[in-house]
Parts: structure tokens; C-alpha cells; sequence
């Protein structure tokens, strides 16, 4: 478990914790650009449902997708309280709309699990690992590579 990692360890890495629909996700901390609470955003026609629009980060102009419908939970209707996070991945920047940052974890490699091969999750093609707390908490890991819209759809 976590919270019984030897110091001597290797393969660590650090991860930024969120939730969705009451559910625990991660990604790596090194896509993690910045998080920002939720501002309007303008709608792009013709996006896919899961791309609440585009916002100007300080003169570029960033796809917000929302993680909740993308991962089949249903679509988030965002207040004051949703957060933004701005991740790089491939050279691309985009806003992932959460319901709340929760933490910054330290996980050991060997401590990622894979994911159960379970058709009915919604969101198992977007994940590429789970990882276990003593206390019961599982955070699944995201794919941003498989997560995002691809440019030649026109949404990113």
C-alpha cells in the first residue's frame, strides 16, 4: 500500500488527484500545466459533446474538455466550485474540466495495478492503471493520449 512505501524505492513518480462524479482519477503532475477555477467558455460548433468550448489563456486559445462526459458520466454543469486544469501532452494544451483538485500523490511504479478487463466501465479505454490506498481510495490513472480530440476532428 502506499502509505507503506520504503524510502529506497525506485520509479517513483508524482501525480495530481481529482475528482469526477465522485469518482478519484489522476494524471502525471509533469502533463499538469496549472489549474484554474472555471470561467465561461465559448462554444466551438460542430464539437464534440464532450468539448465545452474554448477559453483564452493569456492570448492562446485552449479546447476545455469536459473529463465527466468524455469518460461517460454524464455531462458536468460547471459553477465556481469546477476547477479547470491546464495539461500538456504532446505539444497540444488543453483545459480538463473537474469537479475538484484533491491532492498531489508520490505513487511507486510497482504500486500501479492494471485496469480489470470490466466492458461495462465507461471509462476503462481512457485508463491505464489503478492505484490502491490502505484506507479502500482506488485513483485511476488517465490516458491523456487517448482522452483528447484528435486535431484533424477539428475540436482541438
Amino acid at each position: 500500500m502506499l502509505q507503506s512505501m520504503s524510502p529506497n524505492s525506485v520509479g517513483k513518480s508524482d501525480v495530481v488527484a481529482f475528482k469526477l462524479a465522485e469518482q478519484d482519477f489522476c494524471i502525471d503532475i509533469g502533463l499538469v500545466r496549472e489549474i484554474r477555477g472555471w470561467s465561461p467558455t465559448t462554444v466551438l460548433p460542430h464539437a464534440p459533446h464532450y468539448v465545452k468550448g474554448v477559453i483564452n489563456l493569456r492570448g492562446s486559445v485552449v479546447t476545455v474538455v469536459d473529463l465527466s462526459a468524455r469518460l461517460g458520466f454524464g455531462a458536468t454543469e460547471p459553477s465556481q466550485r469546477h476547477v479547470v486544469i491546464i495539461a500538456m501532452h504532446e505539444g497540444r494544451i488543453v483545459g480538463l474540466l473537474a469537479d475538484l483538485v484533491s491532492d498531489i500523490v508520490t505513487v511507486n511504479d510497482e504500486h500501479m495495478q492494471a485496469v480489470p478487463d470490466i466492458a461495462s466501465d465507461p471509462a476503462r479505454e481512457f485508463i491505464i492503471g489503478m492505484i490502491t490506498f490502505e484506507d479502500g481510495r482506488i485513483l485511476r490513472k488517465i490516458d491523456l493520449a487517448q482522452l483528447l480530440p484528435t486535431p484533424q476532428g477539428g475540436a482541438a
